[in-house]
């Protein structure tokens, strides 16, 4: 057996150089690089190998490290999981910082590989710095805390340990029903430490992704299921985009004239001028597939987990004999909601299900239905194009206090409405532009209006709806897609939190687009604290004041005035005219822009048809609580059990 003395760290950036993936035929190298920020527990053992020989790995500088592992979640994710930009820290904060980006990755089944240096395996110098000791274990450090969110993690104790681990972790990583973050820890003694390492370890390793059918007797359930419905709905989940079964989808619906809704995760892998696509489904869906929904005899679900906001905390479907099938590459997705289970990949199972249907001569019994949601839908988008509210829409602005909406005009000039300013953008953009999004109103709104017929060009993180993902996440989809123009929509309360790699994007040369929708606060959750009763506490940005608490003046913030001491070229915009003109003139620039948006509180769209469950005090002395808890009780008796 041939083998080469190296450094456990020198092996890792080797056997990480030499990865591949292969989907229908084509190979991809699956490791782009490795985003660091390093630090003590990192630098002269994994930094060493790194600065020594990277091969075809190229390095990335970060800025935070939740930030950095949100870039490389936007890479894997735009680039349908099949290539990864790994992320490596040091030890205590550095680690620390990852664990968010790990959940976020996991819930959305994005595979994001975490390098994070660990304590001194041997001991020998404990406590070191950025140690946290725990009494009952000598053993636990920082990176335990990876354990519940991540699918798979390991500690490398030995440098021998090494070739289990991530070869370990290569299988998980490229496993589309397990994908998800996945731990490394490597103590920094380690790193350093060498060992004979044979040489067939750092062999080309091509990583087959394949299409498992749906065993038979399955696929006859499901195909009962279905020649026993009339009025079926499907619902195109993430599974649909990974699976790179848009075009498949949209022919099965064809073939046997049925409707489809989207979630956040499947939006765009399907096209929306499909004359069955009615859009966003459930608490962010519009009134076109939230309507059919109510009255569908079968569910559809296609490579979706089926969430609550999917769902509408299990009220959407009110049919009393509705049933579900779920087509799903996870077993544990798969048996949601009782459903008659169909485990395999989303294209397969459809290609299947379209040959055995079409034999059957199967049609649903929908008749203008379809046809006459979408021109219900389309009519309300002209609407939003020029109001922000009319009676006749039942605006949210109505069940909220206008003092703030009034006091926003005064103090910042800006009149635009976050629904018209979506039109418009949706209308000035490049059509394959990708947008990005993931926390507040903003995805609910975009959900259930922006439309595309460029595949995979709507990317929105609403799994774990992480504040701070948007504009991190916008450069990994830079990265991955150079050719388009990349949107990040976020509002100021996500940009506040994180959003430093925009600094990144600058240093890389990776030009990216911030839509920054300024509201004052965290205006997604004032409104449902306000429409359960409870008063505007801490959801919007005002002074403290001696007698009102946080109920003074609002925050006034110049976004364009700070991102413009980075190196952005920068817009401030206060109406929809000065709009248009920032994003015409945004387009011409070579170097990251930030729009400046001030957008009226209180306008962004109401949930259609939707209820979304969430903890409501069931004794208060307020009335309006009491209401909405009663709203509470009544809703929960409409919704399934499990």
């Amino acid at each position: 057996m041939n083998t080469t003395k190296m450094t456990m760290g020198q092996a890792l950036v080797k056997f990480l150089d030499n990865q591949y993936v292969s989907m229908d035929g084509v190979e991809t190298k699956f490791v782009e690089g490795v985003f660091t920020i390093f630090g003590h527990g990192i630098v002269c053992g994994l930094g060493q190998a790194l600065d020594e020989n990277p091969g075809q790995l190229r390095v990335y500088q970060g800025r935070n490290e939740q930030g950095m592992a949100h870039v490389a979640s936007g890479f894997a994710k735009q680039n349908n999981r099949r290539k990864i930009i790994a992320c490596a820290s040091s030890i205590g904060p550095g680690a620390a910082n990852m664990v968010t980006a790990a959940a976020t990755a996991t819930v959305n089944n994005i595979p994001l590989l975490l390098l994070p240096g660990d304590v001194f395996a041997t001991r020998q110098p404990d406590p070191v710095l950025q140690q946290i000791e725990q009494p009952t274990s000598l053993s636990i450090s920082t990176n335990d805390a990876f354990k519940p969110v991540t699918k798979y993690w390991d500690r490398v104790n030995r440098p021998e340990q090494l070739m289990s681990a991530m070869i370990n972790a290569m299988r998980v990583l490229t496993d589309p029903a397990e994908t998800g973050a996945v731990c490394v820890a490597i103590p920094q003694d380690v790193q350093g430490e060498s060992f004979e390492y044979p040489d067939y370890f750092f062999e080309k390793r091509v990583h087959k992704i394949t299409r498992p059918t749906p065993v038979a007797e399955e696929l006859e359930e499901v195909i009962e299921a279905i020649l026993s419905s009339k009025r079926p709905i499907v619902i195109c989940g993430g599974g649909v985009r990974y699976s790179e079964a848009g075009k498949a989808l949209e022919e099965f619906c064809e073939a046997f004239h049925v409707p489809f809704g989207e979630t956040q995760a499947g939006k765009s892998a399907c096209k929306s001028s499909s004359p069955y696509c009615l859009g966003g489904i459930g608490v962010t869906g519009n009134l076109a597939a939230n309507t059919l929904a109510e009255t569908a005899d079968l569910v559809i679900a296609v490579g979706t987990r089926l969430s609550d906001f999917t769902t509408g905390s299990k009220s959407l479907f009110q049919n009393p004999d509705v049933k579900f099938v779920s087509i799903n590459a996870s077993r544990f997705h798969a048996y949601k909601a009782d459903s008659i289970k169909a485990v395999g990949d989303a294209k397969a199972a459809l290609t299947a299900l379209t040959v055995a249907l079409k034999e059957k001569g199967y049609k649903s019994t929908y008749q203008n239905e379809i046809k006459e949601m979408r021109a219900a839908w389309n009519h309300q988008m002209e609407f939003f194009a020029k109001y922000a509210y009319d009676d006749n829409f039942k605006p949210i602005v109505e069940a909220r206090d206008p003092r703030t909406v009034e006091e926003f005009v005064e103090l910042t000039g800006g009149t635009i409405t976050q629904t018209s300013a979506l039109c418009l953008i949706r209308k000035m953009i490049p059509e394959d532009s990708i947008v990005v999004g993931a926390s507040g109103s903003l995805p609910g709104c975009l959900q259930r209006m922006w439309t595309t017929d460029t595949r995979y060009s709507y990317h929105m993180e609403y799994g774990y709806s992480c504040m701070g993902y948007e504009v991190a996440a916008s450069l990994g989809a830079k990265i991955a897609s150079p050719n388009q123009e990349v949107y990040a929509m976020t509002g100021d309360g996500s940009y506040l939190m994180l959003h430093t790699e925009l600094v990144t994007s600058l240093q890389e040369g990776k030009k990216i687009n911030v839509l920054l929708f300024d509201n004052c606060g965290f205006g997604c959750i004032n409104n449902l604290q306000m429409s359960n009763g409870i008063g505007s506490l801490a959801t919007e940005f005002r002074y403290r004041t001696e007698d009102q608490g946080l109920s003074g003046g609002l925050i006034p913030i110049d976004f364009a005035k700070s991102a413009e001491g980075y190196g952005v070229k920068t817009y401030s915009v206060r109406t929809l005219a000065e709009l248009k003109a920032a994003l015409e003139d945004s387009k011409k620039q070579t170097v990251s822009t930030l729009i400046d948006i001030k957008v009226l509180p209180k306008t962004m769209t109401e949930g259609y048809k939707s209820w979304w469950h969430v903890g409501i005090a069931s004794t208060s002395e307020k009335e309006g609580v009491n209401t909405a808890y009663q709203n509470k009780e009544a809703n929960l008796k409409k919704a399934r059990m499990y």
